[in-house]
Formats: C-alpha cells, sequence, structure tokens
C-alpha cells in the first residue's frame, strides 16, 4: 500500500514539474530517479504528456525508462519521433524488446524504423522475427556473452569487458565452438576466482540444459521454474546457440500466460492490454461473445422446467431448492476444473492419468456429497419443517448432483487439453451451464419417480 501511495506521489510530483514547465528541475529530478519508476509515472500521463517526459530525458536513461512502458505508451512515442530518433531507440533497445515492440506496429512504420536503424539491429530483429509467435525463439535475446573452449580465463575476462556492455546478462557465459555449437558454460563468479592461464575447456560445466527456439514460451516458463536458473541459453535444431532467454522474459510470460488463463476461465476473451487502457467497445466485444453463448445455452435449463411445471404444481416446495442445487452443483463443478486445469497447465497430469482422475474425483465427491446431503437434510427437517419423503428427494438429488458436477469438471478440461483447445476454457461459467441442465433432469426424475408425480 505504502510502495502504490509513493508511485502516485512521485507520478504526481513529475506532472506538476511538467505543467508548470520547470523543464531544468524536472531533468534533475528524474536524472536521479529509478528508469523503472520514471516509466510507471510516464504510463499514468496522458499520450502528448508521456512524450514531453520522453524528450526532457537524458539520452543515457531513454532506452532503458522506453524498455519499461508499457506497450501502448511505446507505440505512441514511436510514431511521434523522428525517423533518426526511432531508429536510435530502437538501436539502445535489447534485441527481443524491440522485436517485441516492432511485432505490434503497421507495416508502414516498422519499415521506416529499419531502414534507419543500424544493420546489426535490422539483422537481429529479422532473425528474431523469423521464429512463430509465443515460440522461445521470438522471445529470446541475441545479446550474450560467448566463449570458446582453448581460451583462457584471463582472454575470457578480456571479452566479456569488450562485449559485457551490450548483453542482457553476463552473469553466465556459453562457450561454443566456432560453428556455434553450445559445448558447455561457465559462471563469471568462478571464471574470477580461477587462475589466469586456466582453459576454458577444463573448468567448463558440460551438462548444458537449453531450450529449442520453437520449444512453446510457456515450457520454457516450466523449464525456468523447474531448474531455478536466471537464464538458459536457445539453440535450433542442430544443437546451434543463437540466443538466450532471462528471468525477466519469463515473469512476463507468467503474468501473460496467468493473466490470459483468468480472462477465459471467467468467460472473456483475452486481451493484451491493461484494463485501464481497454475502452468501453473493446471491453465489450470481449465479453458479449461468450455471455451470448452461455445465456443460449441456459435456455435448456428454462426449457427443463417447463416441462416438469406440471408436476411440480402437486409439490411447489420444490421449486423453492431449485437454487440451491444449480449452485452446489456449479461450484462442486467449479472446483474441479480449476483443480484440473491448474494440473494441466502444469503439466502434473496427462489424458492418459484421466481414469486415476475420475476415481479419485468419484471419492471426493461421494465425501463432500454425503457431507452436504446429511447437514440439509437435518436443516430441512428441523428448521424448514418438509416432509420426510420431500426432504430425501433434496438431499438425494444434492449427492447425485455433486458427483455429476465433480465428473463433468473433471472430465472436460481433459478432454478440450486433448483435442487441442486450451482447458481454461472449460472452466466455471461453462461447466456450470451444464451442471444446472444436469441438475434439473436429476432432480425432476428422482422427485417424479419417489413422490409419484405424474409430468
Amino acid at each position: 500500500m505504502e510502495l502504490q501511495e509513493e508511485e502516485k506521489t512521485t507520478a504526481e510530483i513529475l506532472q506538476e514539474l511538467l505543467e508548470s514547465r520547470k523543464y531544468t528541475l524536472l531533468r534533475q529530478t528524474i536524472s536521479d530517479m529509478n528508469t523503472t519508476d520514471i516509466a510507471t509515472a510516464m504510463s499514468e500521463m496522458e499520450d502528448e504528456d508521456s512524450l514531453k517526459m520522453f524528450r526532457i530525458l537524458p539520452k543515457d536513461m531513454a532506452a532503458d525508462v522506453f524498455a519499461d512502458l508499457e506497450l501502448d505508451v511505446q507505440q505512441y512515442i514511436i510514431k511521434s519521433l523522428s525517423d533518426r530518433e526511432a531508429s536510435n531507440i530502437i538501436d539502445n533497445l535489447m534485441a527481443d524488446d524491440a522485436t517485441d515492440l516492432l511485432e505490434e506496429m503497421p507495416a508502414n512504420v516498422v519499415k521506416r524504423i529499419l531502414a534507419n536503424a543500424s544493420p546489426e539491429t535490422r539483422a537481429d530483429i529479422n532473425h528474431l522475427l523469423q521464429y512463430p509467435e509465443d515460440s522461445a525463439g521470438s522471445i529470446m535475446t541475441v545479446e550474450y556473452v560467448d566463449l570458446r573452449e582453448d581460451m583462457t580465463v584471463a582472454d575470457a575476462i578480456e571479452r566479456i569487458r569488450k562485449k559485457g556492455v551490450d548483453s542482457e546478462t553476463i552473469n553466465i557465459c556459453y562457450v561454443v565452438t566456432r560453428q556455434k555449437i553450445l559445448v558447455g558454460t561457465v559462471a563469471l563468479r568462478y571464471l574470477l576466482i580461477m587462475k589466469p592461464d586456466e582453459i576454458i575447456g577444463d573448468i567448463m560445466n558440460t551438462n548444458v540444459i537449453s531450450i529449442g527456439t520453437l520449444t512453446d514460451q510457456e515450457e520454457a516458463a516450466r523449464m525456468f521454474q523447474k531448474y531455478g536458473f536466471t537464464a538458459m541459453p536457445v539453440v535450433d535444431a542442430e544443437t546451434r546457440m543463437v540466443g538466450i532467454i532471462t528471468i525477466d522474459d519469463v515473469v512476463d510470460i507468467m503474468e501473460e500466460e496467468a493473466t490470459e488463463d483468468i480472462e477465459k476461465m471467467a468467460a472473456i476473451m483475452p486481451s493484451d492490454k491493461p484494463y485501464p487502457k481497454v475502452g468501453i467497445f473493446e471491453t465489450y466485444k470481449n465479453r458479449i461473445p461468450w455471455l451470448l453463448f452461455l445465456m443460449i445455452s441456459a435456455t435448456f435449463t428454462g426449457a427443463i422446467i417447463t416441462g416438469f411445471e406440471d408436476a411440480l404444481s402437486a409439490y411447489v416446495v420444490l421449486t423453492a431448492y431449485i437454487p440451491m442445487l444449480m449452485d452446489t452443483g456449479g461450484n462442486a463443478g467449479g472446483q474441479a476444473s480449476v483443480s484440473i486445469i491448474r494440473a494441466l497447465s502444469l503439466k502434473e497430469i496427462e489424458f492418459s492419468d484421466l481414469l486415476k482422475i475420475i476415481w479419485k474425483e468419484i471419492r471426493v465427491a461421494v465425501l463432500c456429497g454425503l457431507t452436504l446431503s446429511v447437514a440439509n437434510f437435518a436443516k430441512l427437517l428441523l428448521f424448514d419443517k418438509l416432509a420426510l419423503p420431500v426432504a430425501a428427494v433434496i438431499c438425494l438429488t444434492l449427492l447425485i448432483v455433486v458427483l455429476i458436477a465433480k465428473l463433468v469438471g473433471c472430465c472436460l478440461p481433459m478432454l478440450a487439453s486433448k483435442v487441442g483447445f486450451d482447458p481454461a476454457v472449460m472452466a466455471s461459467p461453462f461447466i456450470t451451464t451444464i451442471v444446472d441442465a444436469l441438475s434439473l433432469l436429476v432432480y425432476f426424475n428422482i422427485a417424479t419417480n419417489m413422490l409419484h408425480l405424474v409430468s
């Protein structure tokens, strides 16, 4: 809470200095600030003010601040700068950050920027753009320190001094052959404690874990989580090293994937923009498709109730417990689906585990259903004063509904994953709609048979 308050105060101070045109004081203020804090403050400003702020930034800070800005602010600034200014910013960004930006820009703007960028920058960006979206190759950076096996420690440290300034990280250096085949790694701290005449090939770690260029970015993030690395090498099909992925890229991926799953589970079309930046009409477009689908699907429940309307007239009291049964079924199915979706996303389970999962969920459903039924049975008799047969109908239905809901909740995400759909789509809203209809069918059929109703 205090951090948010401090950031807000910082943004207000910068805004006030900007509006009062105290540019000298503003420049002095931001020169002592962290670049991430400056970017946060700029992202809260109007577009025109953020552009003014960017032009005031010291040259040695501009690229670092730009890299931390939100995508829509980056796009506005780039489009507003001259060709030379824009290309200078692109030249000073890490290749992966520059590629991420240009992927979202109109083709004519990209062409204009690349035409004025340095040959090295153009080559790096074009290299990254060739990889499929959301692959490891598309998010890697090509700025890293590579060494040769026949180098001495002294040679390696000298190379780090020359190349390290433009590299994403120098904590880990990668040992490659002249054909760029990755053969080992060596940590900087290890180099610092070794004798200068030691040979890199003798001290390097040959047990290298790497990521393929076509590996899905979500799988790459899981590898970081599994091994606890801060950087990992990316290799092509011939094990030639082409780049590295660093932990800051992985954090962004995990946030992006988690946001996408949450939005899908809430029946919202995913958006890559932060909520405050999404317009009203765009928000409407992201939400209305699923709302329409779920509304149309829910008409089945109305049709089921209408079909048993005559039977219900004999026991009107049964109608009062429909919401409880439907809500309980939806909640039970939602619990199962969320657990399965999470396990699938973490690769903890596979489709081959379906039978084991069903057996587990059946036992859980029986325990949950019995507990809920016993508690509800006591309430119906003691507080609602219902007749014993009616209470029995409601509680038996409750037990069966929980069982059905758990099975639907665990099976649908598994089946979706098997056929290539995102399991997150089969989350609470979708499952609730299915369970609602099944709950009513079970309820009315049990009531019809146990209470001898005529439908």
